[in-house]
């Protein structure tokens, strides 16, 4: 189950619709090992399409060198599709190489940046077999116990 803080939830979302009709990503990271995402930190969609999405290899490398100097790891990995379900496609599995990470899809294909409901849905990926798992959006008073 992914545990996550009902702030870093709306910031997930938020950015998803902002970037909307291209895909957003980004990363939470947390403390490594402890499976809390705590630091919502959005990335640019190098590939800049409504279909696609892909970290800047440079940026991506400073957010690894960044979370390693802190002793984190990347908690969530998120995208959004914007005309299909949240559902992970071939690419996105085959992407997908944190075994540890919680695989965040937002749909923005209902609403696009307009107010309105999103799909919000977590996934396992490891070697390729997917798992939907349940979301718990907890306010932050209880996140940080």
């Amino acid at each position: 189950m992914l545990r996550i803080d009902q702030a870093t939830y709306d910031a997930i979302v938020t950015h998803a619709k902002k970037d909307h009709p291209d895909e957003a990503c980004g990363v939470v990271a947390g403390p490594e090992g402890s499976d809390r995402p705590e630091r919502f930190i959005p990335m640019v969609n190098a590939a800049r399409s409504p279909t696609f999405y892909e970290f800047d290899p440079i940026d991506l490398l400073h957010l690894y060198k960044e979370m390693d100097a802190r002793d984190e790891e990347p908690v969530v990995v998120y995208h959004s599709h914007t005309a299909t379900e949240a559902y992970p496609s071939r690419t996105d599995i085959g992407l997908a190489s944190e075994p540890n990470a919680h695989y965040v899809l937002v749909s923005t294909r209902e609403h696009g940046n307009s107010a309105g409901p999103v799909e919000f849905r977590s996934y396992r990926i490891i070697d390729g077999e997917v798992t939907e798992e349940e979301v718990s959006v907890v306010d932050e008073a209880r996140s940080q116990a």
